[in-house]
């Protein structure tokens, strides 16, 4: 399976979310903000096959972690999720570096199908 970093400032859905990959069957690291993922990506080197983050969060936002990750490791697929619409809207002009936004609340099945679409996604790209 993928090794995935989840980065998401909300504990509950942070560790709802990563449970939920480990019982899929993947490694799962995470980080409360963006500036925390950000050095786990550094920390790795870029070792992840996926990073699963939200976008709102505090320290560092996911859209902005995201273009910094991107900017550093262009190979790294980034899969956002978020509760708000408008915060989905900003990420649109992203779409050269993140896979899809995942809307929140989500299911668990919702969260399987979204990450192994966006893993099959990038090993397709890759």
């Amino acid at each position: 399976m993928a090794r995935i970093l989840v980065v998401e400032d909300d504990d509950s859905v942070r560790d709802f979310t990563a449970r939920a990959l480990r019982v899929s069957g993947h490694e799962v690291d995470t980080a409360s903000d963006g500036d925390a993922g950000l050095a786990r990506v550094a920390a790795s080197n870029g070792a992840f096959e996926l990073v699963l983050s939200d976008i709102r969060m505090p320290v560092m936002d996911g859209i902005e972690m995201a273009r910094r990750v991107a900017a550093n490791y262009p190979g790294l697929p980034i899969l956002l999720m978020t509760g708000y619409a408008d915060q989905r809207e900003r990420a649109t002009d992203l779409t050269r570096i993140v896979i899809d936004v995942l809307a929140k609340p989500f299911s668990l099945a919702e969260l399987r199908a979204s990450v192994s679409m966006a893993l099959r996604a990038a090993r397709t790209v890759n």
